[in-house]
C-alpha cells in the first residue's frame, strides 16, 4: 500500500514539472514575441510654430468710483424712485423731500392764498449712471441735511482690478493689451489703463486697472482670468509635453527619435518656452518633419526596438 502512496505522489509531482515547463515555455515565447515586434507607439512630428508663454492671473470686476447720494434739507422722504440694483440716469428724480415745516404749515398757507403755491418740497437727482448699490432710507423716514439715502456705482468707473505680483510687473510693458476669460466663457479684450500707486504690504502685489468696453452687464466682484504674455516666438521648434521625458528629479529631459521604422534613439534636449500642451526644443536643432515618440516612449533603454501604431 506504501509503495501505491509512493507511486502516486511521483507521478504527481512529474505532471507538474511538465506543466511548469510548459507554461515557462509558453512565457518566454510571448516575450520573445514582445521584444522581436517592439513596443507599441505613436509617433508625433517636429514642427515650428508660434509659442506663446503665459501666466494666468485673478482680476475682479469693480466699480471704481462710487456715488453718494444725500439729503438736501432737513426733512421727510416723500417719494423715492431708487430701488437696489435699479439702474438710473444721471439727472433722474431719485427722492423728494418735505421739510418739517413745510409739512405742517403747507396745508393752512394754501388755504389762506392759494396763489402763494407753497410747498417745501426738495428734490434729490442722481449726480451719475449708474446702479443703485445702496438704499439707506425708505419713504416717510426723517433725515437730516447732508445724511446719506442711496450710494450709485458709476458706471463710468467700471473696469477690472488685477493684484499683480511686483516681480512680475517687468511684462506688464508688452502687455497693454490682455485677455480675459469669465467664468461663462466669454472672452473679453481689456487694455490697461492705469496701475495703483501702492502695493499690499502682505501680498506684495499691485493693482493693475483693465478697462473693458460692453461690459454694462457684468456683475460686481466677478472673477475673471487674465493672460499675461511673459514670451512670444513665432517659429518656436516645439513637441507636445507627453513626448518629453525626464529623470526623478527633472535635471535633464529628452526625447525618443524614431531613426528608422522600428528603432527609436534617446536624444537629450534643451527646454525653451512651455505652454500649457507644447514645449520648445532650443537643442539639439532638430528639422520639420523629424519623428518622436508621442505615446509608449515612458521606460524605453536608450535604443530600443518599437511598433509604430495609428
Amino acid at each position: 500500500m506504501y509503495q501505491l502512496y509512493k507511486i502516486a505522489a511521483l507521478a504527481l509531482i512529474l505532471a507538474l514539472c511538465i506543466v511548469g515547463c510548459h507554461s515557462a515555455e509558453k512565457k518566454v515565447t510571448t516575450e520573445e514575441k514582445i521584444t522581436v515586434e517592439g513596443t507599441p507607439v505613436t509617433v508625433t512630428t517636429i514642427s515650428a510654430s508660434p509659442l506663446k508663454e503665459t501666466i494666468d492671473l485673478n482680476a475682479t470686476a469693480t466699480f471704481l468710483q462710487k456715488n453718494y447720494v444725500k439729503a438736501n434739507v432737513n426733512g421727510y422722504i416723500q417719494t423715492m424712485n431708487a430701488q437696489p440694483g435699479k439702474y438710473v440716469n444721471a439727472g433722474q428724480t431719485l427722492f423728494t423731500l418735505i421739510t418739517k415745516e413745510a409739512r405742517t404749515i403747507n396745508n393752512s398757507v394754501n388755504k389762506l392764498d392759494p396763489s402763494f403755491r407753497f410747498s417745501g418740497i426738495n428734490v434729490v437727482k442722481a449726480s451719475a449712471s449708474g446702479y443703485v448699490t445702496q438704499l439707506n432710507h425708505q419713504a416717510g423716514d426723517y433725515v437730516q441735511d447732508g445724511e446719506q439715502l442711496a450710494v450709485i456705482s458709476d458706471e463710468s468707473s467700471f473696469a477690472f482690478l488685477m493684484n499683480l505680483p511686483y516681480e512680475l510687473k517687468q511684462y506688464m510693458a508688452a502687455n497693454n493689451t490682455v485677455d480675459l476669460l469669465l467664468p461663462d466663457g466669454t472672452k473679453l479684450k481689456g487694455t490697461v489703463s492705469a496701475t495703483m500707486p501702492s502695493v499690499d504690504p502682505a501680498a506684495q502685489t499691485q493693482g493693475i486697472v483693465i478697462k473693458v468696453s460692453g461690459a454694462n452687464k457684468i456683475p460686481e466682484n466677478l472673477i475673471a482670468k487674465v493672460s499675461i504674455v511673459k514670451s512670444n516666438k513665432q517659429d518656436a521648434v516645439s513637441v507636445p509635453k507627453s513626448a518629453v521625458l525626464t529623470n526623478d528629479v527633472q535635471s535633464s529631459f529628452w526625447v525618443m527619435q524614431l531613426t528608422d521604422s522600428t528603432t527609436a534613439v534617446k536624444v537629450l534636449i534643451k527646454k525653451g518656452l512651455e505652454t500649457k500642451d507644447r514645449v520648445e526644443i532650443t537643442e539639439p536643432k532638430f528639422k520639420n518633419g523629424d519623428r518622436i515618440l508621442l505615446t509608449g516612449n515612458f521606460g524605453l533603454p536608450d535604443t530600443a526596438k518599437v511598433k509604430v501604431t495609428e
